[in-house]
């Protein structure tokens, strides 16, 4: 494990996150946002990230385990360090990831979007993302904390992503 910084955060994209430690070796439990959940194995380097501090970390092994995945670092050979590890969320090089087509975008594209409706009204920005099964859901924060749970229904409910604006556009009931 190496202590140096990584990559600027902009050239980053966050791929998913260390849940839980697995075993007594230093395993870890690992928390993937890639489709297929084994993506995140092919990507490296791997920056871990907690409160605004990043570093490298080399992965040794990682392999599916139940509706999950594990994974072995180098230099966590027991669950005490393991266990140091846990909350930090899982970073790597944009360029790293294939291009995706167009008129699709990476859930950190979004994030820190402005989240205007078809009528101008402005809803605040994409905090973060969550999967529910049927579809995606954007969770929009306002200036006053409010949290909004958009579906993320392109075409229907989103009808419109200008990432060089920095702006979403949704069909959508402010009240709501």
């Amino acid at each position: 494990m190496s202590s140096a910084t990584g990559s600027s955060p902009a050239s980053l994209v966050e791929a998913g996150r260390v849940s839980a430690v697995f075993g007594v070796r230093g395993w870890l439990k690992i928390r993937s946002y890639t489709q297929p959940i084994e993506n995140i194995l092919k990507y490296r380097p791997w920056q871990l990230c907690r409160q605004g501090r990043c570093f490298v970390v080399e992965l040794l092994e990682g392999k599916r385990q139940g509706k999950g995945l594990i994974a072995r670092l180098a230099g966590i050979d027991d669950r005490d360090q393991a266990r140091e590890l846990v909350g930090h969320s899982i970073h790597v090089p944009r360029d790293a990831l294939p291009v995706l087509p167009e008129g699709e975008y990476y859930w950190s594209d979004l994030q820190g979007l402005a989240v205007v409706t078809t009528e101008g009204e402005e809803l605040g920005r994409v905090d973060y993302l969550m999967e529910t099964g049927a579809n995606d859901v954007l969770v929009v924060k306002d200036a006053d904390g409010r949290q909004r749970l958009i579906p993320y229904i392109k075409g229907q409910v989103v009808t419109a992503v200008d990432l060089e604006a920095g702006s979403l556009t949704v069909d959508w009931d402010p009240e709501f």
